[in-house]
């Protein structure tokens, strides 16, 4: 097939490189021989052949793919689908896959570190540090607190797998009724409200969609119990982040760990920045740049594999589901 790499080689953000294309083919056997492939040159160039894309989201955004005649699949680099929603930039017989999966295990020890700060109350600390004050508070077990987990895909699974390590009672909360390996409790998304009164921890590992839009409301953070904390490694506008730093500074709350933001980057100026008891890292939770791009192609592969032989990808996007 006619394989596009859309992207360019002077950021950060792990594009693919040639050399990782020929491992991952290689590792393949006979699906990954035989295409023709090109990387991060003018869209201008092979729009007319091209059959496959790979990019991140905001590459895409900047392409007219629907000036791509021969068209068949778009692989994403990124598992987050909110940055292309509602999709209408995606040619309707063109499939769209993400990689999800890829970041589940560098992600859910990100989210295990975190539950371990929030019992032990290292926001806390880091505020007394910035603030010189020496006071000392004393932290707790995590096999004495309820962790609540929302969005039970890769990420989530891994987080509640580590709650259970850490003899935690583990909620879960997903689309569906079906229950999870790794949850005590797993209930629909329709039934959130009835669980966040009862977290210890509460975990958001969701994708963003116009149903989960600000579904950390205020009305929600006020049941949570006095104290709680909050773990946000899915996407910043899940969480309303003015609600949140109220919560924080009214002592409602005693803690959070923050990997991603209503803004990105965050403003110089924002008041989360200054927000006491919050840890704030620079969405880095799930990335993993000796395995990132490995484990993306190997993902692709699967889908190319199912699509040649008339199923449907794994990783393919619902677009009324939003991921």
């Amino acid at each position: 097939m006619r394989i596009h790499f859309h992207d360019t080689l002077d950021h950060d953000k792990l594009p693919v490189l040639p050399a990782e294309w020929e491992a991952a083919s290689a590792l393949a056997g006979d699906i990954g021989a035989g295409h023709e492939v090109s990387f991060h040159i003018d869209w201008a160039a092979v729009r007319d052949e091209v059959e496959v894309v790979v990019a991140p989201p905001y590459r895409l955004k900047q392409i007219d793919l629907s000036a791509a005649p021969k068209l068949k699949l778009v692989q994403s680099t990124w598992a987050g689908m909110d940055g292309l929603y509602p999709f209408d930039m995606i040619p309707p017989h063109a499939i769209l896959m993400n990689n999800r999966g890829v970041h589940g295990k560098r992600a859910g020890e990100f989210c295990a570190m975190a539950i371990l700060m929030l019992t032990n109350k290292m926001p806390l600390f880091t505020t007394q540090q910035r603030e010189q004050k020496w006071q000392r508070e004393i932290g707790s077990l995590a096999s004495a607190k309820k962790l609540t987990v929302v969005g039970l895909g890769a990420i989530g699974t891994e987080a509640a797998r580590w709650g259970k390590k850490f003899g935690m009672h583990v909620t879960g909360v997903r689309h569906g009724e079906a229950q999870h390996d790794d949850c005590d409790v797993t209930v629909p998304f329709e039934r959130i409200d009835e669980v966040i009164p009862h977290a210890d921890i509460l975990l958001l590992a969701c994708p963003l969609t116009p149903k989960t839009k600000n579904l950390l409301s205020r009305p929600r953070l006020m049941a949570m119990p006095p104290g709680a904390g909050v773990i946000n490694v899915g996407r910043g506008g899940l969480v309303e982040q003015e609600a949140l730093c109220d919560a924080l500074e009214e002592n409602r709350l005693g803690g959070a760990v923050l990997d991603v933001f209503a803004e990105e980057p965050i403003p110089a100026g924002d008041r989360i920045w200054t927000t006491k008891n919050v840890v704030i890292t620079p969405h880095m939770s799930a990335d993993d740049p000796e395995r990132y791009n490995a484990d993306t192609l190997a993902i692709f592969f699967e889908n190319l594999t199912a699509y040649l032989a008339g199923k449907a990808p794994p990783t393919a996007v619902d677009r009324a589901k939003g991921y």
